[in-house]
């Protein structure tokens, strides 16, 4: 039965493909131009060289400076401090990649991996500022606001999450190792061969990026040609598929400027299904559950929301 009902949306889509074809050659175009002109150069270079240190252990020199701080907050290992910032710093899907790389290499834990990727993987600094805060919040005074507001709000979420994981397997959150199968280290091979596996690495990663892109900005364009009516329903569903394409749709919203302001952040913390698939691509090899993820985002978006309202009804800024 399941099998039949996959199949028959299968040729639905396929039909969808077929009589939509010039929504399907935009939004395919959209995509890969936007993964080529933004996210190729921009998150590429940071895949290979995140690769290196990972597989050359390089990462213990940034993991021995902020180790003892991160083992206080966010409470994670000398290893784990480099997922979050790496995490923090070049957005999605790095903080995944890099979680999921620590498990299979056991250097951190499953149980630790699985709470790194709750609340370390998230929309990058650089997308914040160039795109929500430039070009969808015009009010400049609530622009540092909303900024500490995405990046704390994963951070706070995280403790809570810190506290489930602990009591769901407290012996081995910070030691016992995953069942993946690590990965060798680069005594085994010659550098040369290391450097070419880690651009192979980095390039297989960056192209399932960019397929995704593809696809969601199709689906986007499909969506919006066959679900009816214009309303306030359709516009947050074709939000959240992807984040880009999502935020210029809810700037476009006529409705009272704060709760579009509330929107715009729940949807930049939540990130869209696109980043979703593209997480879940990132780390199914080393065993990572993305359905827990999925609801550790959507309990982080909502509290980006609540402290967004009640920044915005505190400060009295007009929006």
């Amino acid at each position: 039965m399941r099998r039949s009902l996959s199949s028959c949306f299968m040729l639905l889509l396929f039909s969808a493909f077929l009589l939509y074809k010039n929504d399907v050659i935009n939004g395919a175009s959209e995509g890969l131009l936007l993964w080529y002109r933004f996210v190729l150069p921009s998150l590429l270079p940071f895949m290979v060289l995140v690769n290196i240190m990972i597989r050359t252990d390089a990462v213990s020199l940034p993991a021995r400076l902020l180790g003892p701080l991160m083992k206080i907050f966010p409470g994670v290992s000398s290893a784990g401090s480099f997922a979050v910032l790496s995490g923090f710093l070049c957005g999605y899907p790095m903080g995944a990649k890099v979680s999921a790389d620590l498990v299979s290499r056991r250097q951190i834990s499953y149980t630790e991996g699985s709470y790194l990727l709750s609340f370390c993987n998230n929309t990058s600094p650089m997308f914040i500022l160039g795109v929500l805060l430039l070009k969808f919040i015009p009010e400049k005074e609530l622009h540092l606001p909303l900024f500490l507001i995405l990046f704390l709000s994963p951070l706070l979420c995280g403790q809570f999450f810190r506290i489930y994981y602990t009591h769901k397997a407290p012996a081995s959150f910070n030691g016992s190792y995953s069942s993946a199968k690590p990965v060798p280290s680069c005594g085994q091979t010659s550098f040369a061969a290391m450097i070419d596996t880690c651009l192979m690495d980095s390039f297989y990663a960056i192209v399932k990026v960019g397929l995704y892109m593809m696809l969601f900005s199709i689906l986007i364009r499909l969506s919006a040609s066959l679900l009816p009516g214009r309303g306030l329903a359709k516009t947050l569903f074709l939000s959240s598929l992807e984040i880009t394409t999502g935020l210029s749709l809810l700037a476009e919203l006529e409705i009272p400027a704060m709760y579009r302001c509330i929107l715009l952040m729940a949807a930049a913390s939540f990130g869209g299904f696109c980043a979703i698939f593209q997480t879940s691509s990132m780390i199914q090899e080393s065993g990572l559950k993305i359905l827990p993820y999925i609801a550790e985002k959507l309990i982080t978006s909502m509290a980006t929301s609540l402290l967004t309202y009640l920044y915005l009804c505190i400060s009295h800024v007009p929006v």
